[in-house]
């Protein structure tokens, strides 16, 4: 048989390998601990698993959806009112208000119309499907090196090219856009910008979001802030938004997801806010895709997003004691790990002697852990591995305590 050959220039998706390697080792008998992965161990909580079952008995959602989105969801996600006629979005910004008796996260920014609004099926769907609405063959695309594989690899499938930028710890894990040629900002369309990070947790301030605004209303570009996980913050740090930075919404789109602060990862919901042209463009796209997204699913994450968000507060206060039993255990045996201020994993420099690959390779094969290698993730991200804070306090104990084992071996 005969493939595309844009297929060619896709390599094997990392998470699947990953899951492949563990598939191998449980048939092979191995007690496996993964921290490779950033899917939450404990369930969806209660409250909402008992609203979609109210949604799913609903007969008003058991016809086709709309693509643009119910309006109970667009309300949820973007809300207008509130100070100064402001805009309110339960998932972004740095203000915290009280509403009644409920505390919850009320984000005040410029208004955002409804046409500023889009349902995704999740974030991953949407960052991939953005490539193929604004990229052609032989545009550019700007993708941070290390970053979410999806980045490069629907911009490749586009048949774009990809300008890598990389994350250097010695520069707080932010791109340089100062190495970006004028020759090649010209030709670029796209910039994907994460922060918190994924892999490597790092955190952007507003001086950061102001200098990407100007670089791409200097040159025309159409910015992609994923930020999946601008609600999982730690020592009372408060993530801001790109969409918060003065002129974003002129070039810009901010894509949010429920899957890691709910616990809602194979729900696949979220959505995207900003700039009309962009989402528009994507909703041309996606009309000729799919149906939509389940309207069941759109109403129960309005409900979500309208509150209460104790359920937020109580995983952060999770992850959190993960991150530092996790940091202590490290430092313990000899490695080293910056404390994250935001996200679910650390980005932990390999030891002496090893290349990425080689020491998730090894602590695989000696010690039953899963850590995802640092260059899966592009070449800057060689001399790391990622661990996610996904499993028990024990496991995270009892993995620690085998990669020790391994390394005196």
């Amino acid at each position: 048989m005969l493939f595309s050959t844009r297929m060619e220039k896709l390599p094997p998706y990392l998470f699947a390998e990953i899951e492949r390697k563990i598939a191998e080792k449980k048939k092979a008998g191995v007690d496996v601990i993964s921290l490779g992965m950033g899917d939450p161990d404990l369930p969806t909580p209660a409250y909402i698993v008992e609203e979609m079952q109210r949604q799913v008995a609903d007969p008003r959602n058991h016809r086709y959806p709309t693509n643009a989105g119910v309006e109970e969801f667009a309300r949820a996600a973007v809300p207008t009112g509130g100070p100064n006629d402001g805009f309110s979005m339960s998932m972004i910004g740095p203000t915290i208000m009280v509403l009644g008796t409920e505390e919850q996260k009320r984000h005040y920014l410029p208004r955002i119309p409804e046409k500023e609004f889009f349902p995704l099926l999740g974030s991953k769907e949407g960052l991939a499907h953005i490539c193929w609405s604004t990229l052609d063959p032989g545009d550019l695309s700007l993708v941070p090196d290390p970053g979410y594989p999806v980045y490069a690899g629907s911009s490749l499938l586009a048949g774009a090219e990809v300008k890598l930028l990389p994350l250097k710890r010695e520069n707080d894990f932010l791109p340089d856009l100062d190495s970006i040629t004028p020759a090649e900002a010209r030709r670029a369309k796209l910039l994907f910008i994460s922060y918190p990070n994924n892999p490597t947790a790092a955190v952007a301030d507003g001086a950061f979001f102001a200098k990407v605004v100007a670089f791409a209303k200097e040159y025309d570009i159409a910015v992609v802030h994923d930020n999946a996980y601008s609600e999982l913050t730690f020592d009372g740090y408060v993530a801001p938004s790109f969409l918060a930075t003065p002129g974003a919404k002129d070039v810009g789109v901010e894509f949010f997801s429920l899957s890691k602060p709910f616990n809602m990862t194979g729900w696949r919901v979220g959505f995207g806010v900003g700039n009309q042209q962009i989402l528009e463009h994507l909703w041309r796209l996606k009309t000729n895709l799919d149906s939509g997204m389940f309207e069941a699913i759109q109403r129960t994450a309005a409900f979500v997003l309208n509150g209460p968000w104790d359920f937020v507060r109580e995983m952060n206060a999770v992850y959190q004691r993960r991150r530092d039993v996790l940091i202590e255990a490290l430092q313990a045996i000899g490695l080293e790990a910056d404390k994250p201020k935001a996200t679910i994993y650390l980005w932990v420099p390999v030891p002496a002697g090893y290349t990425s690959a080689s020491f998730a390779e090894h602590v695989l094969d000696q010690a039953g852990v899963v850590l995802t290698p640092g260059n899966g993730y592009g070449a800057a991200g060689e001399g790391f591995v990622r661990a996610s804070l996904t499993v028990p306090d024990d496991r995270i104990g009892e993995a620690v305590e085998r990669i020790e084992k391994s390394l005196v071996l």
